[in-house]
């Protein structure tokens, strides 16, 4: 039987910001989908979200850089008769290095996680939500997608897409009941850097990292306000507007060099 409770579904919501998004919704009482990789990952996960929230969590175990994951996740919804009325796509990794360096393989799984996941779940839920003139997408891209990014060319260039993606699909849809935003942090205490083989970088070893709980408020207050995309963190806002003053090559530039390796030329 067809639940009517409303359930909002995270992806990567066993750590970091996604797992603060999940916080936020239980928080507020909705029921959760969490999808990750690692069952056991989900299952502290929601025991946890269950004790503390009193909410229903559905745990979904799929690898998102399988083309077919996301369609197998919708599936499972729908098997299920779960309504998500809200859905957030966070799950994403980068690789850091030069192009001509880096694996072609790892950087295809990338493409297919940070855009093939995020363009099938939206479209299957999203389809939903207009159908019935009710729902909230919240995409988490990031600052890298409106800054060139040498060393993570091929991350940066999947969240100019995330980015320019959720705003078409917001104007497609803007009078259908549904709000789309765009959640786009800069530099965060995560796991991501590791996953990246990025823990050299200057940028992640001698800069500040914004606290993943604060990223999530940001993007939750955008959220339920309506919004179509905020910059999370006062200095993030400020290198965005910079960055569309300044040439492009200049930009490129100057993140090439806070992005190198800590010990380059030591």
């Amino acid at each position: 039987m067809a639940s009517t409770s409303n359930y909002a579904l995270i992806t990567g919501a066993t750590s970091g910001i996604g797992y603060e998004l999940a916080k936020l919704f239980a928080k507020d009482h909705y029921n959760l989908v969490i999808v990750a990789r690692d069952q056991q990952a989900l299952d502290r996960v929601a025991a946890d979200f269950r004790q503390q929230f009193g909410v229903e969590v559905v745990t979904i175990a799929k690898d998102l850089f399988q083309r077919e994951a996301p369609f197998e996740v919708y599936e499972t919804v729908k098997a299920q008769g779960l309504r998500v009325e809200a859905l957030v796509n966070d799950a994403g990794q980068g690789q850091y290095g030069e192009f001509i360096d880096t694996d072609i393989n790892r950087e295809l799984d990338i493409i297919q996680l940070n855009i093939g996941a995020y363009v099938v779940l939206t479209k299957c839920f999203l389809q939903e939500m207009v159908a019935r003139g009710s729902g909230k997408i919240l995409q988490v891209s990031s600052i890298g997608g409106e800054l060139p990014g040498p060393l993570q060319s091929v991350y940066h260039g999947t969240k100019a897409f995330v980015t320019s993606f959720t705003e078409a699909i917001r104007e497609e849809t803007k009078d259908k009941g549904v709000t789309i935003t765009a959640l786009l942090p800069g530099v965060t205490d995560t796991d991501f850097f590791r996953k990246a083989d990025m823990e050299r970088s200057k940028l992640v070893a001698e800069g500040s990292k914004a606290d993943p709980a604060d990223v999530a408020k940001d993007g939750y207050e955008a959220l339920l306000a309506g919004k179509d995309k905020v910059v999370s963190g006062f200095m993030n806002k400020v290198q965005v507007a910079v960055s569309h003053v300044i040439p492009d090559n200049l930009v490129a530039a100057n993140l090439h060099q806070q992005g190198k390796p800590v010990d380059e030329g030591k």
